[in-house]
């Protein structure tokens, strides 16, 4: 069982217009709902893939409802979320179909108390002993210590569970010093942990922090993996036009995928890189366009070292 954490879930609601124009009415030509937070895309994806896993995080109040409602209709996720006093929040992405572009509106989530915090803490030992892989993926809600990733991180590690650890700004810098087995920033992420914006030495001096291994995003031009077996960077054959959201969360899948699996570097960024693509042609985050996955997975280019 591959298990996702995700403390920040949101109920995703995207809205299709013709053309996005400021300060004017738009008729919404499509609208989903599904349920979000990069750990429930993940935990999507790799459903989708074939994989056994377990989603857990907090949810509360009507709109955890809803996703918890959606995510039963997920084949393949298993619920392990924790119940919150507070409502779960929700986060609207609105896409302009004469360009493919999407603007994100992300609001807040809600106060976690430090009994649900323990709460949490006690659901996360339970189910750490089945785990094969763990994914601790985006933001904090309020209320959840700033270091709560580094005290994930090293349970997972005591429990003999590889980590791969998904955020950013402080909730990173303190979570890579636990050592996790992956990290994966984008590019401005990993600029603000590390001061430098050269994705190569930036991708090292990660790993000097503490992190096994890095892979960071770049966005159209693939990922740049640091690792101790080598350095690789890792792109698809073309750009693709379409949503990018969720994008970085099915690499996430992909890595995880591969990484039970036993597979080597260069496979696991072919997954992950290909997930990525395919995510670009699906309608909302947490899915991915089959057919674009294997034909982007047959014709990503790996190389050894920096991009070109």
């Amino acid at each position: 069982m591959i298990l996702t954490v995700t403390l920040n879930t949101a109920l995703d609601v995207t809205h299709r217009v013709p053309r996005l124009l400021p300060h004017t009415s738009h008729r919404v030509t499509g609208v989903t709902e599904r349920p979000g937070g990069k750990g429930l895309n993940v935990a999507r994806v790799l459903a989708a893939l074939g994989d056994e896993v377990t989603a857990t995080g907090f949810a509360g109040g009507p709109t955890g409802q809803v996703v918890r409602e959606l995510l039963a209709a997920a084949p393949g996720v298993t619920d392990a979320l924790v119940p919150c006093a507070g409502t779960t929040r929700r986060t609207l992405a609105v896409v302009d179909e004469s360009t493919g572009d999407t603007t994100q509106f992300n609001e807040p989530g809600p106060q976690i108390s430090p009994a649900e915090w323990a709460a949490f803490l006690e659901r996360y030992a339970e189910l750490l002993p089945g785990a094969r892989a763990v994914a601790l993926c985006g933001s904090l809600p309020p209320g959840v210590p700033v270091g709560a990733y580094a005290v994930l991180v090293r349970a997972a590690r005591a429990a003999g569970a590889p980590v791969l650890l998904d955020t950013s700004g402080e909730a990173l810098r303190r979570g890579v010093a636990a050592r996790p087995e992956i990290i994966k920033p984008n590019a401005a992420e990993l600029a603000e942990l590390t001061g430098s914006r050269d994705p190569l030495p930036a991708t090292r001096d990660a790993r000097r922090r503490g992190a096994h291994a890095v892979v960071t995003s770049l966005g159209a031009d693939g990922l740049l993996a640091a690792t101790p077996e080598g350095t690789w960077h890792a792109a698809p054959p073309r750009p693709l036009r379409g949503n990018p959201t969720g994008a970085g969360d099915s690499a996430v899948a992909g890595l995880l995928s591969a990484l039970v699996r036993g597979l080597d570097w260069p496979e696991r960024l072919v997954r992950a890189v290909a997930l990525s693509a395919a995510t670009v042609h699906a309608p909302t985050a947490g899915e991915f366009d089959p057919r674009t996955y294997e034909e982007v997975r047959g014709s990503v280019k790996v190389t050894s070292g920096q991009p070109d």
